[in-house]
């Protein structure tokens, strides 16, 4: 197990904005209504989470110089987030995603299946300024990508949602062993009830103690229905799905916007140091999944938002 790793009680971003590294793209729904565009992505859908959530935060992602690139830095911007972006040759990422059962399946364009991202002067400035860095839907089966993400974080307190994909990934193999090594040197990881294949495991029942033996300090596991758990050391505690008003709309970005819920109380307050602290963190962060699915599309709300 590695050196204990934490933000101290009473943390806050003065020092700095959280940094997001990952992806950013066009969300191409269709469905018997029709097709219909958002602005996603897994790290975007974090990052624009975190504002929302009064965190300032800077995005690191891929953004081409193209119409859907206009219309996700317009977001970002509209939700202050900002953006320090890796050219790409192939334009702006695009994921066509068709509805089966509620849940969302993605094809990709070549930009999306090509991504990556910069690590210049301005992203390791960026890094080395932030509080926590928070990696969602990197990479990993790039090992020359994987180490200079390893090289740029090596001082900072990482969150990791391995988040694969595997319309993406061009080598499950590589995939595995570079988020693996990486979740190992992480104050949190984030892992879903599908991941367990991708990192070398049959199920979340093994997973979660494999990635904690291999050194990640808090496991955040999302269950479907079954709700969530966080497990820090002995700490252990669950909290089921919340129950708000209205139908489920759209589950796209649930498992995103409980990550934000999770990042932003432990950089506001601090890790909790008891069952008590992480049931309050697990318990809200629920309820902001909740809420997200009460609207089509992945962007964060929450069950204030509903009040409106």
């Amino acid at each position: 197990m590695n050196e204990e790793r934490g933000v101290a009680e009473g943390a806050s971003t003065e020092s700095g904005r959280v940094v997001v590294i990952g992806d950013a793209l066009i969300d191409e729904l269709r469905d018997e209504r029709g097709t219909r565009e958002f602005v996603g992505g897994a790290a975007l859908n974090v990052a624009v989470g975190l504002a929302r959530l009064g965190v300032p935060t800077t995005l690191l992602a891929m953004v081409g110089d193209d119409e859907d690139g206009r219309i996700i830095r317009e977001l970002l911007q509209n939700h202050g987030v900002e953006l320090v972006a890796t050219a790409s040759e192939h334009g702006s990422s695009r994921a066509i995603s068709e509805r089966v059962d509620g849940e969302p399946h993605y094809v990709f364009n070549a930009a999306a299946q090509n991504r990556h991202v910069d690590f210049g002067a301005a992203e390791r400035r960026a890094i080395a300024a932030a509080p926590v860095v928070v990696v969602s839907c990197f990479p990993f089966d790039d090992d020359a990508q994987s180490a200079a993400l390893e090289e740029a974080t090596t001082d900072s307190l990482l969150i990791v949602d391995p988040n694969p994909r595997e319309a993406m990934m061009a080598d499950r193999g590589r995939f595995e062993e570079n988020a693996l090594r990486i979740v190992g040197s992480s104050l949190l990881v984030k892992v879903g009830d599908d991941d367990a294949p991708f990192l070398g495991a049959d199920g979340l029942a093994a997973l979660v103690p494999d990635l904690q033996r291999g050194g990640a300090e808090v496991v955040l596991a999302t269950e479907g229905k079954a709700g969530a758990r966080i497990l820090d050391g002995e700490v252990e505690v669950s909290s089921g799905i919340a129950s708000l008003p209205g139908p489920i709309v759209d589950t796209m970005g649930a498992g995103d916007a409980s990550l934000a819920s999770v990042v932003a109380d432990v950089v506001r307050q601090g890790r909790p140091a008891d069952s008590n602290g992480w049931s309050r963190v697990l318990d809200r962060a629920m309820l902001v999944a909740a809420a997200t699915c009460r609207s089509e599309g992945a962007l964060l709300r929450t069950p204030e938002d509903l009040d409106r």
